[in-house]
């Protein structure tokens, strides 16, 4: 265990030590208040759940939207200590991904709006994470330990009225608990298999002189679950996780609440390994395309292929059915950190029974530094090592040939958001009303150097009689360059600045009892600007010349939105509700620095029109809420390969454009829960979800030729049906309850990539777990022992495969022949294993 990670736990348990023994002191006088066992206090029907959806708390079953909700009981009961642990699938029209190069940057979705690479500084994610009502604006660090929440709520749908921009899927809102006031602490701790371990404390203080104060410290850590044989190199799917935040709320006076939080957190992780999991499956050979139908890259016209694929190298194993535990080549690998800081001030003064004033002020940060070896010979660049016995003078201990890409990138982004709301009501009207700003800075580099290196092992006659693996100089191994610091050939380094201006209101008109109709609208103005610095080692602020022949403009771009929103809600009945929805959303331009030439890209739009119906029913035993909906975007922005010259040569680069037509959205979904005896909860999700975007005209030059090809592109990680269901059972004991959980996450195959076609695989995962809760040990209450288990019976599936090294490179030379020099396999990760444990938790 490392130097940190003792100072931590130390730290931890220190807090606990003291908590603890500061109980006692508390015990007595909160005995005669102690609260109910969970069971004894259980309502005999479901309760009432409560959202902030429209920025009120408002009961869920009476609100017109489409929502799920996890409550801190349902997270805690799927082990659920970060955002990816959502990933298999608890809410069915969610979907959570890793970024490919690490854990801790995620790609979320909701209704098929899923960003396949937001991780560009001048690119936004689809759907808005919000932590207390501010929006995050990057989606690295997203995967950092979760802190003690009350709940997550997904709002489905756009959501551009009350949220703003970047929420054309929805938006995801995780709140936090707020201090008490009150005395009471809560620790847990618990071990796991890969050697894992998780400790978490919580600390409400009494009231002082209109203060209160809430402390929260948690530390995760898991070790490889894929081995790395190169010795005192990390393994894959790791992390080390630690965050600490404090909350104050202070209330000077009746109606005056103001609550300032500060958090920071810390998260060292490494990706899944990536396997190789097939050998050229498209069978490629050279000669004429026709001959090898599938051998062919989306968006050309070949008609003949040339060049060789190669063997693959001594070592490498081939592997597509099965996780595998070790991979096959030692390689360089350090953990990516991300390091996130946060600091929110949220003022609400209730001036009249009409009107509360709220002012939300923010300003948080992340560093990301990513350090990714999880290829190794699995990805380009393909060697070609020489024949044992023959002669030969390549990839010699001198020279080595290099492979394994170590994807490095650093990213530092800094935000501030200024929000301002009037919520109220008068007579019989609900409104809402704000202003709302956003200032954001953003930079990053990246560079992809090889870190090993073949050697071929010849005898007198310069005969090859074996090979020898080395690492390459971290300095100046690949070809003159390295991965270390100051060491870098960078392929890119961008910076931008991003302002957005927004003024909202929604008004609900309480037409009678049973009939509201709800009006809103959204104007919204962002400027983004934006410099290459660097592309491909090419320095654009010294070598103006070459900037300019590879026809870089800097970002200078700005846009307006006006999205409105209309919902007619008529309650059928105090159990039943039915509402008919428009809404619209959009995601922000921007431009990508993977082109040589910083190519911009506009806007894309959304316009939905959704009906729903929730319902209570059996003696508010029963709860069915059902959605359809149908959406449209406009100019959805999808990446293409497209061909570039660049200083005397031409490269190959993923350019985002804006597709033209609509693409189209449908989707239904509906939730089930039932509580057909005292003890007992079922839930049952699932999510029915189409897309569609129209093909687009691709044309490419090269050679002096040219073609104009139709490409289909597709929607990633959004499968065409999921479900979810789980069992809840609490058994009342003498002086305890047992609690018993299972969830069941089921998910069609989806793609990984919207140019391929192909398809990862199917997933169906278990999770469960089985309490002794409500234990009264001396002055302590509401002790728990538990025992947990993550994908129970150890499903292995692959939710990533890259086909792009099994299929003919982009044309460089010619738009008629493609070559098949780096032609190797299909590439893809395989999910997380079984993981278990045990944890106790204590209340005081």
């Amino acid at each position: 265990m490392s130097d940190r990670s003792t100072f931590r736990l130390s730290l931890l348990a220190g807090a606990t030590v003291l908590a603890l023994a500061a109980a006692p002191a508390f015990a007595q006088a909160q005995t005669d208040n102690a609260a109910p066992t969970a069971a004894a206090a259980e309502p005999e029907g479901l309760a009432d759940i409560v959202v902030t959806a429209q920025k009120r708390e408002t009961n869920l079953q009476q609100t017109p939207i489409s929502i799920s909700v996890l409550s801190d009981a349902a997270l805690k009961e799927r082990h659920v200590q970060s955002l990816y642990d959502l990933a298999d699938g608890a809410v069915p029209s969610l979907r959570v991904a890793t970024f490919e190069a690490r854990q801790s940057a995620l790609t979320v979705g909701i209704r098929g709006i899923v960003p396949l690479d937001a991780n560009q500084p001048a690119r936004e994610q689809g759907v808005g994470i919000y932590v207390d009502g501010v929006y995050l604006g990057r989606q690295h660090g997203l995967n950092a330990a979760l802190f003690d929440l009350e709940r997550v709520e997904v709002l489905k749908g756009p959501q551009g009225t009350l949220f703003g921009r970047n929420t054309e899927g929805g938006a995801l809102s995780l709140v936090s608990r707020a201090p008490s006031g009150e005395f009471a602490g809560r620790v847990n701790a618990g071990v796991a298999n890969y050697g894992g371990y998780n400790v978490d404390a919580h600390l409400d203080l009494p009231e002082y002189k209109n203060f209160a104060l809430k402390l929260d410290g948690v530390v995760q850590h898991q070790d490889a679950t894929t081995k790395n044989p190169l010795a005192g190199q990390a393994g894959w799917n790791y992390y080390d996780r630690h965050g600490f935040r404090a909350a104050v709320r202070w209330k000077p006076i009746d109606g005056l609440t103001n609550d300032f939080s500060y958090d920071n957190g810390y998260d060292a992780n490494t990706p899944f390994y990536s396997q190789l999991l097939n050998y050229n499956p498209n069978g490629c050979v050279a000669g004429a395309q026709a001959a090898v139908p599938a051998c062919t890259l989306p968006g050309t016209q070949y008609t003949a292929l040339t060049g060789t694929v190669k063997p693959l190298m001594p070592g490498v194993v081939v592997n597509g059915s099965s996780r595998m535990k070790t991979a096959d080549i030692g390689v360089p690998q350090q953990p990516s950190i991300d390091k996130t800081h946060g600091f929110t001030n949220s003022l609400r003064w209730k001036v009249s029974p009409e009107i509360e004033l709220r002012s939300i002020t923010a300003w948080r940060g992340v560093t990301a530094t990513q350090w990714d070896n999880s290829g190794g010979a699995h990805r380009v660049p393909v060697v070609n090592t020489p024949a044992i016995g023959s002669v030969t003078t390549s990839c010699t201990a001198a020279a080595p040939c290099a492979f394994s890409r170590y994807s490095l990138a650093d990213l530092r982004q800094n935000q501030f958001s200024q929000e301002l709301q009037a919520v109220g009501t008068v007579g019989q009207f609900d409104y809402v009303a704000g202003l709302y700003y956003f200032n954001e800075h953003v930079s990053d580099d990246a560079a992809t150097p090889n870190s090993n290196g073949i050697v071929a092992l010849t005898n007198t006659a310069g005969q090859v009689t074996g090979y020898n693996y080395v690492i390459l100089d971290p300095c100046t191994g690949s070809a003159g360059f390295g991965s270390q610091p100051g060491c870098r050939s960078i392929d890119r380094a961008s910076e931008v600045w991003s302002k957005s201006y927004s003024a909202y209101g929604q008004v609900t008109w309480n037409a009678t009892e049973a009939l509201h109709l709800t009006v809103g609208g959204r104007y919204t103005h962002d400027k983004k600007r934006g410099v290459l610095h660097f592309s491909r080692n090419v320095n654009y602020d010294v070598n103006t010349a070459a900037a300019a022949t590879a026809g870089y403009k800097p970002l200078d771009k700005s846009w307006d939105r006006f999205n409105p929103m209309v919902t007619l809600a008529y309650d059928v009945s105090d159990a039943v509700h039915a509402y008919a929805k428009y809404a619209t959303g959009y995601r922000a331009g921007g431009a990508s620095s993977r082109t040589a030439n910083y190519q911009a890209f506009n806007p894309e739009d959304v316009k939905s029109y959704e009906v729903g119906l929730k319902s209570d029913f059996w003696g508010h035993k029963g709860r069915l809420n059902l959605a359809a909906y149908i959406m449209d975007r406009k100019d959805s922005q999808v990446d293409i390969s497209s061909i570039q010259p660049f200083n005397g040569s031409n490269f190959n680069n993923l350019v985002t454009i804006n597709a033209p037509g609509n693409t189209k959205i449908r989707g239904i979904e509906a939730d089930l829960t039932l509580k057909p005896v005292q003890g007992l909860t079922l839930n049952a999700s699932y999510a029915y979800t189409y897309t569609r975007i129209p093909p687009v005209l691709i044309t490419a030059t090269a050679g002096g030729l040219s073609t104009s090809v139709y490409q289909n592109f597709y929607i990633v990680f959004t499968p065409r049906n999921a479900a979810s269901g789980s069992v809840d059972y609490e058994l009342p004991l003498k002086g305890a309850d047992l609690r018993f959980h299972l969830d069941g996450n089921y998910s069609q195959a989806t793609q990984a990539f919207d140019q391929f076609a192909t398809k990862n695989e199917a997933s169906l995962i278990f999770n469960g777990r089985i309490s002794l809760a409500n234990i009264n040990v001396g002055a302590m209450q509401n002790v728990t022992f538990s025992v947990w288990g993550r994908n129970l019976f150890n499903e292995q599936y692959i939710f990533r495969r890259d086909p792009s090294n099994s299929l003919p490179g982009s044309p460089t030379s010619s738009v008629t022949s493609g070559s098949i020099n780096n032609v190797l396999g299909d590439y893809g990760n395989f999910n997380a294993p079984r993981t278990f444990g045990g944890e106790v938790s204590v209340k005081f």
